[in-house]
């Protein structure tokens, strides 16, 4: 009987901002999306960054951003 030792890698898609923050789009290879997410003036290297639970989408993953932190008053907001 053989195992996989095969580690998951994480993939950055997209950079972005809103409001008073900065974002960075990230996948799994299990087909997850997460963000980290810094203040606009944090430097990513070396401040501390909120990182949001795992999202079927980019789609799910940026209104989430965009409804929490860039202040946008999106329908998809009030759901």
């Amino acid at each position: 009987m053989s195992t996989s030792n095969t580690a998951l890698a994480d993939y950055l898609n997209s950079q972005g901002s809103g409001g008073n923050y900065r974002y960075e789009l990230w996948s799994t290879d299990d087909n997850n999306y997460y963000l980290k997410i810094w203040q606009y003036e944090a430097n990513p290297e070396s401040d501390s960054y909120t990182t949001t639970q795992g999202f079927a989408s980019t789609r799910e993953a940026l209104i989430y951003f965009d409804c929490n932190y860039a202040e946008k008053n999106l329908p998809e907001c009030s759901q």
